[in-house]
């Protein structure tokens, strides 16, 4: 059975909605067909006290999604040549998302972007059928993965005490 997680599932503390998207299905609709990956990795960015988050400095035209509603894309473009896909989480105005690392099809998150032909056009766009890009629960117990829980990648310029959070998980 494929239910298609909405606004209830993303409105919740960043941590938990990130630990239980492993095991989901994204799927994305491009040029007529789907493609499907299982996540297998996240990273939870979760408000201003956040040192690693991108709105702990305030919100920008940039950052903007991450205010928004649960359940929004925040899609940004980092290094000169990757898009970074994360999901809006908490209540409207709190500035949470959850960034896709990887999947069981592809890991890295340029990686990703680039298979599931994800850009900009997403950012601020809801994660629905509609849009083409969508996260599914198709019945998987996440009891039957083993979870790692590290320290989230590439975020040092944040200061040790956020850099050494374990906010990264991932299925083992």
């Amino acid at each position: 059975m494929h239910v298609l997680l909405g606004e209830k599932f993303f409105c919740r503390d960043t941590k938990k909605v990130a630990r239980e998207l492993l095991g989901m299905v994204l799927v994305r609709r491009w040029r007529g067909r789907e493609i499907t990956a299982t996540i297998t990795e996240v990273e939870a960015y979760d408000g201003f006290h956040d040192k690693a988050s991108h709105a702990s400095r305030g919100k920008t035209a940039r950052n903007a999604p991450m205010f928004g509603p649960p359940g929004y894309w925040y899609v940004y473009f980092t290094y000169g040549m990757h898009w970074m896909l994360n999901v809006v989480t908490r209540e409207q105005g709190y500035p949470a998302a959850v960034l896709i690392r990887g999947t069981d099809v592809v890991s890295g998150p340029g990686r990703l972007t680039k298979f599931l032909h994800i850009d900009k056009k997403l950012n601020g766009r809801p994660a629905v059928p509609a849009t083409g890009l969508w996260i599914e629960s198709r019945g998987e117990e996440l009891s039957r993965y083993k979870i790692k829980r590290t320290p989230r990648i590439g975020v040092a310029y944040a200061g040790e005490e956020w850099a050494a959070k374990k906010w990264r998980f991932l299925i083992e």
